[in-house]
């Protein structure tokens, strides 16, 4: 017998702005545009867009163009990604394919800039989007897609607590390659244990006085799902 499920649907995304302690992640507008363009522009040969189905871009003008007709609808609804420690936009990710009625959201086109890899903030933007998604708004799935050839996207869903669910084989044409989607997602049943272990790493006390992690996010939502497997037994 399945449980029964809380009246549906779920309430859209607001477009209000999520604090954290190393990042601000608050939806795009027109005055994000210059920020990003200079954040990217950092990445000299452009691999930030290779994943993506669009840029790299030949000018800034051409991309202004290019933010003005993408990032300010509603799904995706793109959110910018402020560094607390600079007061800089460092890069973009939004949540799409918002299906209210079954309670499944998406988190795509993630585009981080030479500034924002490999940071805490990086990290901690994923929590706050995936806290709304479930805390706040009580979705069901998350999901999360990339092109299979894509390493380094399959490595951060998995770190980030992603269980992944298969390969879409010849799913899409992007950029005129053949892309094979690798689909991930995190549930409800599942998030308690993966805030858990972002909580823990995102503790001050997790890093040291250079700033660099004493437990990788991975081990630690690891460690959470085995003791939440533990309490079902």
């Amino acid at each position: 017998m399945t449980s029964p499920i809380p009246p549906l649907p779920r309430q859209r995304p607001p477009r209000t702005a999520l604090e954290g302690r190393t990042c601000r992640v608050e939806p795009v507008t027109p005055e994000h545009f210059a920020g990003l363009w200079d954040a990217y522009i950092a990445d000299a040969q452009g691999r930030i867009w290779d994943y993506l189905p669009y840029g790299p871009f030949a000018s800034r003008d051409d991309f202004m163009t290019f933010a003005g007709a993408t990032y300010l609808g509603e799904d995706p609804l793109f959110h910018a990604i402020i560094d607390t420690a600079t007061g800089k936009v460092a890069g973009v990710a939004s949540l799409m394919r918002i299906v209210p009625e079954h309670g499944v959201i998406e988190v795509g086109h993630i585009n981080y800039a030479p500034a924002l890899q490999k940071t805490p903030a990086g990290t901690e933007a994923q929590y706050l989007l995936m806290k709304r998604v479930f805390d706040e708004l009580g979705y069901r799935r998350y999901e999360w897609k990339c092109d299979n050839a894509n390493e380094g996207s399959k490595a951060a869903a998995l770190r980030y607590g992603f269980h992944f669910e298969g390969i879409f084989r010849n799913h899409l044409v992007v950029k005129g390659r053949n892309r094979d989607t690798a689909w991930f997602s995190i549930i409800d049943s599942e998030w308690p244990a993966v805030r858990a272990a972002f909580e823990r790493w995102l503790d001050p006390d997790n890093f040291d006085a250079a700033g660099r992690q004493k437990t990788p996010l991975a081990a630690n939502a690891s460690r959470q799902q085995q003791q939440q497997q533990q309490q079902q037994q």
